[in-house]
């Protein structure tokens, strides 16, 4: 399962001077994104479009991972 990781937001171009109050606003824990990420499915759960774009980088990124692509 794909994780979201702080690296994808920054690469998303997005503030996170603005994502911290999001991930509060939603019920999200911002220090537990900060140490291991966060799935796809409970970014898409919160019905937010502005999700979209981070979860291409975090696709794109597991995508490029060598181990994403040996079957580990």
């Amino acid at each position: 399962m794909t994780r979201v990781m702080i690296q994808d937001l920054r690469a998303a171009r997005y503030c996170l001077a603005g994502v911290r109050p999001w991930f509060r606003r939603h019920g999200l824990d911002w220090q537990a994104f900060l140490d291991s990420g966060i799935d796809v499915e409970t970014l898409r759960a919160t019905g937010d479009a502005l999700v979209e774009p981070v979860i291409l980088q975090a696709e794109a990124r597991e995508a490029t991972m060598p181990e994403a692509n040996d079957g580990r």
